[in-house]
């Protein structure tokens, strides 16, 4: 394969990106869906013609987590804080805290009743199918309306952030004591004084950097700290949504010394451009994330009937969670909020952070390739109805 044909195909994808983009907007389908669906007639294709590939499986965690960041720190610069919203804040961190709570409850039970696993590896391999995906949901719900928008931005980023939390407390410590809560605890502290410190010295940065090129530099630098912090098991994810609502409501601080230090002439005009650039970065790497994922699975192990009952289960138990809880606690919120709980980007790196002797057989990449697909696909129906709904209903 040369050079040339390399770059059609890079250049193609993104293209095919676009366009489906395009018709998500239109028909409320989740572009993550058809990239998908093209990753995996891609590898249909390279099958049926016996083409040497690359091992894309080396690349996808790495794809996967830059994602995850730029996504969460695009979605972060569009919320304006005021103090009304304490009641959406909080409403949506209960919602994710909850529901993540019950649904691993719930999957730990259902992955104990297939597999008579230790109910300890159980657990720890509940959590990824149990995390709201934000890099599919934010997206996702870019033309609904913005009271809906908010809280799903929030519930989703704050369900990355607690099931990052989980799985790294659930790994960490097989057997619980009061240690492993002080540690918790210790960490907590740690990522919260880190992302106060990061925020101002990357927003002092900002107004000091002259170079023509600063953007990249910053998002280089937070890209650093996370990894560096999530190497020491810190959920620095809460570092990327504090930047993002941080840089985006600077300007509302009053105080003097701060506003004559930090806040700088052209501070709008460099978050237009920071958001702007963050977005089509994101959009890059998401395309190449969701075609590379669809083209590493083998779909013909979907033909296991046990894999399909078993997913649909999962399914059904999460969709039935998320909408009791949202109707007995969230009555606002409920449609078409409801739908939007899907698996993805934030599913695959929680799965494949696993420590391998601590993945269950029966519990592969198929299984989480179905649950990923089908929350899409139940996402996507369901948006689509409350669209139809809602023309009805302004219609008369």
């Amino acid at each position: 394969m040369t050079t040339y044909t390399v770059l059609i195909i890079l250049s193609t994808l993104v293209i095919f990106s676009y366009l489906f983009d395009l018709v998500a907007s239109k028909t409320k389908l989740p572009s993550v869906l058809l990239l998908l669906m093209l990753g995996i007639g891609l590898r249909v294709l390279v099958d049926k013609f016996q083409i040497h590939t690359y091992n894309f499986l080396q690349i996808l965690p790495t794809l996967g987590t830059v994602g995850l960041i730029l996504i969460v720190f695009e979605g972060s610069l569009e919320l304006k804080y005021a103090r009304d919203k304490n009641k959406v804040i909080k409403g949506a961190f209960l919602s994710a805290l909850l529901i993540l709570i019950a649904t691993v409850a719930i999957i730990t039970f259902i992955i104990y009743q297939i597999t008579g696993s230790d109910l300890y590896l159980c657990f720890v391999n509940a959590i990824p199918f149990s995390v709201i995906s934000s890099a599919i949901a934010i997206p996702s719900v870019a033309n609904i309306n913005k009271k809906s928008k908010e809280f799903i931005i929030y519930e989703s980023s704050f369900s990355d952030i607690l099931g990052i939390i989980l799985l790294n407390f659930a790994v960490s410590n097989r057997h619980i004591t009061i240690g492993s809560f002080g540690q918790l605890a210790v960490n907590t502290v740690l990522i919260l004084l880190l992302s106060v410190v990061a925020c101002i010295t990357l927003l002092y940065l900002m107004g000091k950097l002259k170079h023509h090129i600063k953007f990249f530099l910053i998002i280089s630098i937070l890209i650093m700290v996370y990894a560096i912090s999530q190497s020491f098991h810190l959920s620095a994810l809460v570092l990327i949504l504090s930047f993002g609502l941080f840089l985006n409501n600077a300007d509302t601080i009053k105080h003097v010394w701060f506003r004559s230090v930090f806040i700088y002439k052209n501070l709008s005009n460099d978050l237009i451009q920071l958001h702007q650039l963050s977005a089509e970065t994101a959009f890059i790497i998401r395309t190449f994330f969701f075609v590379i994922f669809g083209f590493t699975m083998n779909i013909y192990q979907l033909n296991d009937f046990n894999t399909i009952a078993n997913g649909l289960i999962i399914l059904a138990s999460i969709y039935v969670i998320r909408f009791a809880y949202l109707f007995f606690f969230k009555r606002e919120h409920v449609f078409p909020e409801g739908f939007v709980t899907p698996r993805g980007l934030i599913s695959i790196l929680l799965y494949y952070n696993l420590p391998q002797h601590m993945k269950l057989v029966e519990i592969g990449t198929p299984f989480l390739f179905m649950v990923v697909l089908g929350s899409s696909i139940i996402m996507s129906v369901g948006l689509m109805s409350s669209r139809k709904i809602s023309i009805a209903e302004e219609a008369n």
